[in-house]
C-alpha cells in the first residue's frame, strides 16, 4: 500500500501493518461483490402482487432469501466490529509494542511518547471509520430490500448499528479503550481478550439499555381485541387494563388456574377459570407500549453521546497513563 502522504510514526504504523489493511480491504471488497451479486440475482425474479396491495417475493426467489441472510450476517459482523478493532488496538498495535521493546526504538527518533501513541490511534481510528463507512454503504445496497422481514427490523441489534452513527461512536470508544488496556497490561494476548472483553460488556449493557433512554408511547384497546403499533414501532410492553384504567397483573388470575385442582392445563377448563378471574377483577381492557421508528435517531445521537463521552475519558487516561511512565 502506498502512504505518500504519511510521515513520522504514522507512516511506520501503515507499514507495520499494511497486510492487515489490505485484508481489510479485500474483505470489503468481498462484502461488496456478495451483496451485489445477490441483490441482482434477487432483482431477476419479479415479485407477487398480495390482494392487499402488497407485495411478496416469488416462491423460487432464492436470490431474495439469500440476500436476506447474507445481510443478516453482515449486520451481525458490522455490531461486532467494535469488539474486534478494541482486541487489535489493545494487542498488535500497543501491547506489543511494550512486550517486544520495539516502542524504545520508536522513542529515541525524535519522537515524543504523546505523538508516538496519538499518531497510531488517529491511523487505528481512521481505518477503522473509513471501514464502517465502506460497509455501511454495502449494507444499504440490501437494506432496502429486505428491512422489516423478520430480526431485521430498524430497531434490531446489528441493523440497528449498521444504519446509524452509532458504530462510529462505538469504534471511537473501542480504540480509545483498547489504547488503555494495551498499556495497563503490555501482554498481546492478555490485552487483546481483556479489551474484547471490556466492549462486549458495553456492547450488551448499551444494547440493553437503549429502549430506556425514551418514554414509550402506549395504545389501549378492549380486552380481547388486536392492537397494532403505528409506525412500524418496537413493542415493549403488553398486559390488561381494569376499568379504571390501572394495570392489571395477570399473574393473579394465573395463580388462581394452577392452584385449582383436577386441571389437565387450560384446555381441561383453566381457560375459562382464567377468564371469570379477570372479569370478575374488572380486566376489560387492554394497553401496548411501543417505541415509534421516529425514535430512532434520538436514540442513536444519546447512545453516541454516551459513548463518546466514554472515548474521551478512556483516550485521556490512556495518555495520562503513557506521561506517567514515560515523562
Amino acid at each position: 500500500m502506498s502512504t505518500p502522504a504519511l510521515r513520522g510514526p504514522s507512516w511506520v504504523t501503515v507499514r507495520q501493518y499494511r497486510r492487515t489493511l489490505w485484508l481489510t480491504g479485500a474483505l470489503v471488497l468481498l462484502a461488496l461483490a456478495v451483496i451485489g451479486a445477490l441483490r441482482i440475482w434477487d432483482a431477476q425474479y419479479p415479485d407477487v402482487s398480495m390482494e392487499d396491495g402488497y407485495a411478496l417475493p416469488a416462491d423460487g426467489n432464492r436470490g431474495f432469501a439469500l440476500l436476506r441472510s447474507g445481510i443478516a450476517q453482515l449486520a451481525a459482523g458490522m455490531a461486532l466490529l467494535p469488539l474486534l478493532v478494541g482486541a487489535f488496538v489493545a494487542g498488535p498495535l500497543i501491547a506489543r509494542e511494550f512486550e517486544s521493546g520495539t516502542h524504545k526504538l520508536s522513542l529515541t527518533q525524535s519522537v515524543t511518547p504523546a505523538a508516538w501513541l496519538r499518531a497510531k490511534l488517529l491511523t487505528a481510528a481512521a481505518v477503522a471509520l473509513a471501514t464502517a463507512l465502506a460497509l455501511m454503504g454495502v449494507f444499504r445496497i440490501g437494506w432496502d430490500r429486505v428491512s422489516g422481514t423478520w430480526d431485521l427490523s430498524w430497531s434490531d441489534r446489528g441493523p440497528y448499528e449498521a444504519s446509524g452513527v452509532v458504530l462510529f461512536a462505538y469504534l471511537l470508544a473501542a480504540v480509545a479503550v483498547g489504547a488503555l488496556v494495551g498499556q495497563l497490561i503490555r501482554r498481546t494476548l492478555a490485552a487483546a481478550a481483556a479489551t474484547g472483553l471490556a466492549m462486549g460488556t458495553i456492547l450488551l449493557v448499551l444494547g440493553e439499555l437503549r429502549w430506556s433512554f425514551l418514554s414509550v408511547k402506549t395504545v389501549t384497546g378492549p380486552r380481547g381485541a388486536t392492537l397494532w403499533t403505528p409506525d412500524n414501532g418496537l413493542v415493549t410492553d403488553t398486559g390488561l387494563l381494569t376499568s379504571s384504567g390501572a394495570r392489571f397483573d395477570q399473574s393473579v388470575c394465573w395463580d388462581e388456574v394452577n392452584s385449582t385442582s383436577g386441571l389437565d392445563g387450560t384446555e381441561d377448563g383453566g381457560m375459562k377459570i382464567f377468564e371469570n378471574c379477570l372479569t370478575r377483577r374488572g380486566a376489560t381492557g387492554q394497553y401496548l407500549d411501543y417505541h415509534p421508528q421516529s425514535h430512532f435517531w434520538p436514540t442513536q445521537l444519546i447512545e453516541t453521546g454516551i459513548l463518546l463521552a466514554l472515548a474521551a475519558l478512556a483516550g485521556y487516561a490512556a495518555f495520562r497513563v503513557l506521561r506517567a511512565r514515560h515523562p
